[in-house]
């Protein structure tokens, strides 16, 4: 198995031990993403401005890997309240073209940061 390392400035920083993203023959695992802003590595305030960097900062590492978020074929979003999930959705139609990916969203008590949501995916490439 061959395995590359998608890395970009566009996207936060790993903050662990990870890649941003791993591609192995045409399928790519992105990392799970934050709210986190990638130039200040600061976590933006609110739930909707957090939805909207995670997206953010997942379009921008499946960028750097060749492909976009029309490309992700599975995605994982983690929400602290699940009270937040219809503006998820709501969200997630202004970054990715239908027809949507499989999705999970799921419940949990923190997040790293206190980050209200996160979100990690699986992109095919054309």
């Amino acid at each position: 198995m061959q395995k590359s390392i998608i890395a970009t400035s566009d996207a936060p920083q790993a903050i662990g031990t990870y890649s941003q993203a791993v591609r192995v023959g045409d399928t790519v695992y992105l990392s799970g993403q934050i709210g986190l802003d990638p130039a200040s590595m600061a976590l933006v305030e609110g739930i909707e401005a957090q939805i909207h960097q995670v997206f953010g900062n997942l379009a921008a590492v499946a960028k750097a890997a060749g492909g976009g978020l029309g490309n992700v074929v599975k995605l994982n979003i983690f929400l602290t309240d699940l009270g937040h999930f219809a503006k998820v959705n709501e969200i997630m139609a202004q970054y990715f073209p239908q027809p949507y990916p499989a999705r999970a969203a799921v419940g949990v008590a923190s997040l790293p940061r206190g980050a209200l949501v996160e979100a990690d995916g699986v992109l095919v490439l054309d």
